[in-house]
């Protein structure tokens, strides 16, 4: 198969998102324009990354978008290299088959098979999804110049081929407490870095605890509501010393109906010697099943549904195109030692492309 010669090449390009994917790009755009695909080249702020939007036909049509990059290998058990494809029966292994180098793979044998009468068909490729979706902002202003009015896009992240169309969004936060240092024999005269820190930490478990009883709710997802929690906290240096800092890391992961904007300050309120910086954030997804633009890939899928991850499909949806999650693999695999995907899951997954755009 096509799709299983792409996809070797594509596992091996160590694209973790720490490292540059300029390598793997450079040979994705020849692979694209030689299908005769409209190639632009988007690159990122630093100049060691990029994207790619390929085209082809008129305005309109079919987008498919998928990231490059993956997660880190180094610290797992592999039992196998991980940036070489490997294949034991149905499944075949490597660091980013599932997430989501198959579907990658697919849309560029996809591209290369394209027959004439098919409709316009546009692949976009980003980068650094894997730590916060903060490649696809930057490719939005090209995005909307170069696509200015797509019929539907598909972000092709593992669903087991499961029609998504929605996700939570996200809000991730550095709040750094400030105290004052000195003799913990005089504690009770310096203000305690840490006890301001903890303070934040019982106000976010506060605002979880409401929102679970009082805030919107969704069924479609495992926790139907939005979520808080405390990932990280550190300060001090030593028992006898009053921390003079501390630092907390927090996120809030909302429904589409709510906003962190709305959230976090009630978590705030109150709180004083803490100094705010909002390290991630991305929109959340909630697109209507019964839009006409899903009709046909709503025949096609496994189901309808919504994941509990995000994607980038939310800055499609913002842009004003109808955007659904569906591809190969499932999440269950994506990040794992030796992560997999099931040669069936390519298989269909192609079947329902050509089928898509024919």
């Amino acid at each position: 198969m096509r799709v299983l010669e792409l996809l070797d090449r594509l596992i091996a390009f160590p694209t973790v998102s720490s490292d540059s994917n300029l390598a793997l790009v450079d040979w994705a755009q020849a692979q694209l324009a030689g299908a005769g695909f409209e190639v632009t080249r988007v690159p990122s702020s630093c100049g060691e990354k990029a994207g790619l939007i390929a085209r082809r036909g008129g305005e309109g049509g079919l987008v498919l978008s998928a990231h490059t990059d993956v997660v880190p290998a180094s610290g797992q058990a592999w039992t196998r290299d991980p940036f070489a494809l490997a294949r034991e029966g149905d499944r075949l292994f490597g660091r980013g088959t599932t997430d989501m180098k198959g579907f990658v793979a697919c849309c560029l044998a996809l591209a290369e098979e394209l027959p004439e009468s098919a409709g316009p068909l546009a692949i976009v490729l980003s980068w650094d999804e894997e730590v916060g979706c903060r490649g696809i902002p930057q490719m939005m202003p090209a995005m909307r110049e170069l696509l200015p009015d797509p019929a539907l896009c598909v972000v092709g992240e593992p669903t087991s081929l499961v029609m998504a169309t929605g996700h939570k969004g996200k809000a991730a936060y550095r709040a750094t407490c400030r105290g004052e240092a000195g003799h913990s024999a005089m504690a009770p005269r310096f203000r305690n870095a840490l006890h301001v820190a903890c303070d934040l930490v019982a106000a976010v478990r506060a605002e979880q605890a409401r929102l679970m009883a009082e805030g919107a709710q969704d069924p479609g997802y495992d926790v139907p509501c939005s979520t808080l929690h405390v990932g990280t906290l550190h300060g001090g240096t030593a028992l006898n010393i009053v921390p003079d800092r501390a630092e907390v890391a927090f996120e809030i992961r909302h429904l589409a109906s709510e906003t962190p904007e709305a959230i976090l300050p009630r978590v705030m309120a109150g709180l004083e010697n803490v100094e705010l910086e909002q390290t991630i954030a991305y929109p959340g997804l909630d697109t209507d099943p019964e839009q006409p633009a899903l009709a046909r890939l709503r025949g096609l899928a496994e189901g309808t549904g919504k994941v509990s991850y995000g994607t980038e499909a939310g800055y499609f949806a913002a842009a004003g195109i109808p955007t659904v999650v569906w591809g190969p693999g499932d999440m269950a695999q994506g990040h794992q030692p030796d992560e997999f995907i099931e040669l069936s899951q390519l298989v269909d997954c192609m079947e329902a492309l050509r089928r898509l755009v024919a």
